[in-house]
């Protein structure tokens, strides 16, 4: 039985009709989990095929609350860099030398206003102050301070706008690691990446729309727990979630085909698997089935791209110095922003690599001196590398983390240890290339880096801007889902920083 036909067999169907392939998706998304039913079902599915029939006369991409992009787009693609365990601002981007002078000294009262504590600190008898133990410079025609952890990264800090003043409402890693990246504290919801491929659609059919590389540990203490509710689909087809690409073996699990059997027999298996699906998506009419025909000719495609994409004996030695050492081990942070800059070329619309082990509760100077060691060289060198090939003005590159840590030491301290607690009030993140105006400095926090005294900045209007840069605008992008029109910056109002816009 056809999609839009009724019991007696009339009309045509759509799969059957000459029409644009992201037509015929975009009617199966809005069809309903089973067939319509009667005269009334046809004539109502019909009348939203005709309704993006003419949106589609407007613009290459059919609506999803909008015709997308709303608006000429800064950027193509993003790459997202997230610091899973949130990096300290006081070893890394907000510099308080004042604090000196200040060591050891009891935070005042004033400076907390009565702000709820966590379990790890709520039970000490003081609060005292922790100066960061690693000096700072200017850099570039900018101006900015950066970390002498980071010399690499300040090198390309012309190229950044860094935002001092985000802010987030949870003071716990996993509700607050929801939030950033999916815009809930409550998992189910889609994420960043999620939206961007159901909005924006692929740039290369061979790939996936949305890459996840997760990489390998610098440091196996207070590592965060990451799963793959970080790049679902939530309530959106299951073919817009992340691909997780490995690290060993297959890039994605299965890839290879086994042993005796050939590409022509696989494009054989998968065409008979597909037309089962086609047969129980006229009779059911799940739009889920369609979604899984489609993964299954993504997966095909990817056996022919995906080697060509990891195979990386095409670099030449100046980018393995840039890069450095670390590169040529499958699954570092180097490796992946290696890997991050050949999907750009490629057209992924989003990459997010992962890295973890920020969470510096104790031993804070040893620690951020191992992670920022592992992540400054790869992270200068692909902002650099971006921009020698022409792509860091539409490539969209994000740094950062959950929440930020505290201006108090957790546990003892000493001028070279200290440990810091969570602090969701007030952190720094930076964005490069993609229409961001570089050199920028958005934002700005008290002595302690405790509170936000100028632009302050939600985790909402951060993705609220990063949509924006790519053309999309926040309150547009919507999915109907529970009886709401739900949008990756939810209900509560969010803004894009326009002050950071080039």
């Amino acid at each position: 039985m056809h999609a839009c036909s009724d019991h007696s067999g009339e009309g045509p169907s759509v799969l059957d009709l000459p029409l644009p392939a992201d037509v015929k998706r975009r009617w199966l998304e809005l069809a309903t989990r089973r067939q319509f039913l009667g005269r009334s079902g046809k004539a109502l599915a019909w009348a939203g095929l005709a309704n993006l029939m003419a949106s589609r006369s407007q613009a290459s991409e059919p609506a999803h609350g909008a015709m997308l992009p709303n608006f000429a787009p800064k950027a193509k693609r993003a790459i997202y860099l997230y610091m899973a365990g949130a990096p300290s601002q006081f070893e890394t981007w907000d510099y308080k030398p004042d604090l000196a002078k200040r060591f050891d000294q009891d935070l005042p009262e004033s400076v907390r206003g009565g702000q709820v504590l966590t379990g790890m600190t709520a039970s000490q008898s003081r609060l005292p102050i922790a100066p960061s133990f690693f000096g700072f410079k200017q850099y570039g025609q900018a101006g900015h301070w950066v970390s002498d952890l980071l010399p690499h990264t300040a090198a390309v800090a012309d190229e950044f706008a860094v935002m001092k003043s985000l802010h987030t409402d949870a003071i716990n890693h996993e509700p607050a690691i929801l939030l950033a990246n999916s815009g809930s504290m409550i998992q189910g919801k889609p994420s960043i990446g999620a939206w961007l491929s159901y909005g924006l659609g692929s740039m290369n059919e061979d790939l996936p729309t949305f890459v996840v590389l997760t990489s390998k540990l610098p440091l196996f203490v207070n590592i965060q727990a990451l799963s793959s509710r970080l790049w679902s689909s939530g309530f959106l087809s299951p073919e817009h979630a992340g691909v997780a690409l490995r690290s060993g073996g297959d890039p994605v699990i299965h890839l290879s085909n086994p042993k005796g059997v050939s590409r022509e027999l696989r494009r054989a298996m998968i065409d008979g698997v597909n037309d089962m699906n086609r047969q129980l998506l006229e009779r059911i009419g799940d739009p889920e089935t369609n979604a899984r025909i489609s993964q299954y000719e993504m997966a095909f495609r990817m056996q022919a791209s995906v080697p060509e994409l990891t195979d990386l004996s095409d670099e030449p030695e100046s980018i393995w110095e840039m890069y450095g050492p670390k590169a040529k081990e499958p699954g570092t942070y180097a490796y992946n922003c290696l890997m991050a800059r050949r999907m750009a070329e490629r057209g992924v619309r989003f990459t997010q690599i992962f890295h973890r082990g920020w969470d510096t509760h104790l031993d804070l100077p040893n620690r951020m001196k191992i992670l920022c060691e592992d992540i400054d060289r790869p992270t200068g060198a692909l902002i650099a590398d971006l921009k020698q090939r022409g792509l860091l003005d539409d490539t969209l590159v994000i740094w950062g983390g959950e929440f930020g840590r505290t201006v108090y030491s957790q546990g003892g301290l000493a001028r070279d240890n200290y440990g810091r607690d969570h602090h969701p009030r007030c952190f720094s993140m930076w964005m490069a290339g993609g229409g961001v105006k570089p050199g920028a400095v958005h934002g700005e926090t008290d002595d302690f880096s405790y509170n936000i005294v100028k632009d302050p900045m939600h985790v909402r209007d951060l993705n609220a801007t990063i949509l924006h840069l790519l053309g999309v605008d926040h309150d547009k992008l919507t999915f109907k889902f529970q009886g709401l029109e739900q949008k990756l910056t939810g209900v509560e109002a969010a803004k894009v920083v326009k002050e950071i816009i080039a």
